[in-house]
């Protein structure tokens, strides 16, 4: 009997995230043996203060992925959101689970986004959700937070903030839907590229693992992520940069709209495309919004944040 290394972090969303995963490669080869490692990254040991360009791109995956290319591992799970857009040599992606939900949820004492007084503080480090967060809500103050999601809420349920932005995804991996106060809809709050998407990485040129772990690859997640992380490496965005990413399938065609939140405006983009060719998508909405800014690339302003470094986001 064959056995499978999956690593992953050691959260406990992450780790409800590899047991998925384990569960469903154990029915698809009931043959193998299935062994779960959980590995500590630089995003899990620096918790008491934001992150910062200094401390790397990949602050939740690197050191997963040096297990990978190490060989200490043979598959890794990854949240797809938390994944560079370049990936290390030696890396691909073998497939892409069935995606959650995508939105952006609020978690309140107070209900739902109109329902929290004025001058409330809302938790969250992306500068994505702050810039969404703003538009409809500019007399909130945003705040940094950062933690596992159930610390998170518990920093609303403390009173530490009047509330907190997650992932629907996460909550719902947790068994935790019940804590959700409202979803953002994703044509106000667009979600980050890849987010309620898994992403399980080999070793390329390890055939035998690349095969077990295909079996869990879905199409539609697929051509709808692709596009997603394509436009943000057209782009040329950060890890921290205000931008959002959803593709789906409409009509038999992939349909991508993203938005970058600039100080003057948000500059918006959709178009769509043959669900074959996420990518040739995803290049062509970063081109609009890129034409809409003026700029070659979002290098060219500082208000985007950090660039990605070589093989960064």
């Amino acid at each position: 009997m064959r056995s499978l290394r999956i690593g992953t972090r050691g959260s406990r969303l992450a780790l409800a995230q590899a047991r998925w995963t384990r569960d469903a490669l154990s029915r698809a080869r009931p043959d193998m043996e299935i062994e779960l490692l959980a590995i500590r990254t630089t995003g899990d040991v620096i918790r008491d203060v934001p992150l910062r360009p200094e401390h790397g791109s990949s602050f939740f995956t690197k050191e997963i992925e040096d297990a990978l290319l190490e060989g200490r591992i043979d598959v890794a799970v990854h949240s797809c959101k938390d994944l560079a857009t370049r990936l290390p040599d030696g890396l691909s992606i073998a497939a892409f689970p069935p995606r959650v939900d995508a939105r952006d949820v609020l978690v309140s004492p107070h209900g739902g986004l109109a329902d929290i007084p004025a001058g409330s503080t809302v938790g969250t480090s992306s500068m994505r959700r702050r810039g969404f967060l703003l538009e409809v809500r500019p007399d909130l103050e945003v705040v940094p937070i950062r933690g596992n999601v159930p610390t998170r809420i518990a920093a609303a349920d403390n009173g530490r903030v009047g509330a907190v932005v997650l992932a629907a995804a996460g909550l719902i991996r947790l068994g935790l839907e019940d804590r959700i106060s409202s979803f953002f809809p994703e044509d106000h709050m667009l979600p980050a590229a890849g987010q309620g998407a898994l992403a399980l990485q080999v070793r390329e040129g390890d055939v035998e693992s690349s095969e077990v772990v295909c079996a869990l690859d879905d199409e539609a997640t697929r051509s709808a992520v692709e596009a997603e992380r394509a436009c943000l490496r057209a782009l040329e965005a950060g890890c921290q940069s205000p931008v959002g990413a959803w593709a789906r399938i409409e009509g038999g065609r992939l349909v991508l709209d993203a938005a970058i939140l600039s100080p003057d405006a948000t500059v918006r983009a959709r178009e769509s495309g043959p669900a074959s060719n996420g990518e040739a998508l995803g290049i062509r909405v970063a081109g609009s919004i890129l034409s809409q800014l003026g700029v070659a690339s979002l290098r060219d302003v500082t208000w985007a944040g950090p660039p990605p470094r070589a093989g960064g986001a």
